[in-house]
């Protein structure tokens, strides 16, 4: 029997076999793919195996480059492929695609006895660095300064002298103007600051 006689069989048998399997994968008539494993199962595998044209007299070519396999290292890879050899010498001249994929299902736990995650991608959040400022604007707006009209500013003016302070006495009142209402005038005039600071009167003596 000829070596693509052969592969016509195998490759009836695979399909009768695998049909409706999800883990199975027919990529083409010569090529194919197994997940071991569940889906979510951090343990999970893909084997993908391909016949050359004189197989099964010759090996197939075994791969765990799919992107599936991202997160298992480079050692436990080639370590799950040394084992998948070994049985494919014992097989070799005999259609082993549904054995080898068996042998990786039974062994499942063994094959990935070292295995630990490992992250084939770069955390976005050591990329972007998010600065978070200090202190939030203030969403008061600062009261704007009373502005004076021309006359006002020129009334101002008039009452300070020329390096701009007020002159001494500018807020005394006649206490005896507000005390009218209460007492009678006593025939004197007392001036008083308003400041609390500062007391200063001066008394006018009747004529």
């Amino acid at each position: 029997m000829s070596a693509n006689e052969d592969q016509e069989m195998e490759l009836e048998a695979l399909r009768s076999i695998y049909e409706g399997d999800e883990s199975f994968r027919e990529l083409s008539p010569v090529s194919f793919q197994y997940r071991i494993g569940e889906n979510g199962d951090p343990k999970a595998f893909l084997i993908e195996i391909s016949w050359t044209e004189t197989y099964p007299q010759t090996p197939p070519i075994i791969s765990m480059n799919a992107f599936f396999n991202n997160t298992i290292s480079s050692a436990v890879k080639q370590s799950i492929l040394a084992k998948l050899q070994e049985a494919v010498e014992i097989h070799l001249g005999t259609a082993m695609t549904y054995t080898l994929f068996e042998y990786a299902k039974d062994n499942k736990e063994q094959f990935m006895e070292n295995h630990h995650p490992i992250n084939s991608t770069i955390p976005i959040s050591s990329i972007i660095s998010v600065e978070t400022p200090n202190t939030a604007p203030s969403s008061k707006k600062k009261d704007k300064k009373e502005q004076l009209s021309k006359a006002q500013k020129r009334k101002l003016a008039d009452k300070t002298d020329h390096k701009g302070q007020l002159p001494r006495g500018w807020n005394w009142v006649d206490v005896v103007k507000k005390l009218k209402p209460l007492y009678p005038p006593v025939g004197r005039t007392v001036f008083c600051s308003e400041d609390r600071d500062i007391v200063q009167a001066h008394i006018v003596a009747p004529r």
